[in-house]
C-alpha cells in the first residue's frame, strides 16, 4: 500500500469553501493528516473552533481561515463589476406608484 500524497488547499480553493467544512477538508487546509486532526480534537488542541453535529465534526470556514492567518477575503474585479451592475439596475428601476382606488 502506497502512502497518499497530501496536497494542501490552494489559495483560491480556500476562498471558495462553504460556510462550514468537514474535518478532512480543514485538516487538508492545515496540512494535517486525518488521524492527527482527530487526535488534536480529542486533546482540545485543534487550531480552530470545532462543531460536533451528531457523529460528525464541522469547522466554520471563517475560523479556519483565521487559523491560517487569513483575516479578510480578497475582492476580485469581477465581484466589483457585478456589484456595480446590480447598483445600476437598482437605480434604473422606477418605483412602483400605487394607484388610488378611492
Amino acid at each position: 500500500m502506497t502512502p497518499r500524497s497530501r496536497t494542501w488547499l490552494s489559495f483560491s480553493e480556500a476562498f471558495d469553501l462553504p460556510l462550514v467544512v468537514d474535518l478532512r477538508t480543514a485538516a487538508r487546509a492545515l496540512g494535517l493528516g486525518r488521524s492527527t486532526a482527530y487526535k488534536l480534537i480529542h486533546q482540545d488542541s485543534f487550531p480552530c473552533r470545532v462543531l460536533r453535529l451528531g457523529r460528525q465534526y464541522r469547522i466554520p470556514t471563517a475560523d479556519l481561515l483565521r487559523a491560517l492567518g487569513i483575516e479578510e477575503r480578497p475582492i476580485y474585479p469581477a465581484d466589483l463589476r457585478a456589484g456595480a451592475d446590480f447598483q445600476e439596475q437598482r437605480d434604473s428601476v422606477t418605483e412602483f406608484e400605487p394607484e388610488d382606488y378611492a
